[in-house]
């Protein structure tokens, strides 16, 4: 349901590769983590909670829109089967009317989507600044000059992945929003969309 979210707390990307590719330098000068941002954000218990209220909402929207999109088609059904017993002015006017709600179901399928990435980030927000909070602490702490985002990088031991650490942190009720120099926010990840309207258009007759 959750997309990827790429945090990047780190001047540039191309200094990082750099570094990288040169192991004496980086570990010399540069002392680095990585985090799954995604992972630590979504797998908290509030982040467990906001996936399920954003389930529960998004399933509650889908049947909506299923049960609209089910009407519809049986509609067309329908007009196909008296296209040639109604009148060409009756048949144009269900037609039309078809036509509307078919428009009727996509203005409501848009309305959906923003309403989940409303709520989404409603959710997905304090924890995220939260998450950012630990990570500044821990690199604060520890003398991390770069925390970055491990879906940025091929490989990295795991003993310099940082994410299953503020996840228990964070359930531990140690998260405090990011303060003074946040990290690059990102936006939380997109929530699952609604099934777009999918039928085809009323076949006119001749």
């Amino acid at each position: 349901m959750i997309d990827r979210v790429v945090v990047r707390i780190l001047p540039a990307v191309l200094a990082l590769v750099a570094l990288l590719g040169s192991p004496a330098v980086a570990r010399a000068q540069t002392k680095i983590a990585v985090i799954d941002t995604q992972r630590a954000i979504m797998e908290t218990e509030d982040g467990l909670r906001a996936q399920a209220t954003l389930k529960k909402l998004f399933d509650s929207r889908q049947r909506q829109l299923d049960k609209r999109q089910v009407d519809l088609q049986k509609e067309r059904d329908d007009i196909e089967k008296q296209r040639d017993v109604l009148s060409k002015e009756a048949l144009q006017k269900r037609v039309e009317a078809w036509q509307q709600e078919m428009m009727a179901i996509q203005s409501v399928y848009v309305e959906y989507n923003k309403e989940l990435q409303k709520k989404q980030n409603e959710l997905t927000k304090p924890i995220f600044e939260k998450t950012m909070g630990l990570i500044r602490r821990i690199a604060s702490q520890e003398g991390y000059d770069m925390v970055v985002d491990k879906q940025a990088i091929a490989y990295v031991r795991g003993d310099l992945d940082l994410t299953d650490r503020v996840i228990t942190m964070y359930n531990r009720g140690e998260g405090v929003a990011a303060g003074d120099g946040k990290p690059t926010s990102a936006p939380p990840a997109a929530a699952a969309k609604p099934s777009a309207p999918a039928v085809a258009p009323a076949t006119k007759k001749p």
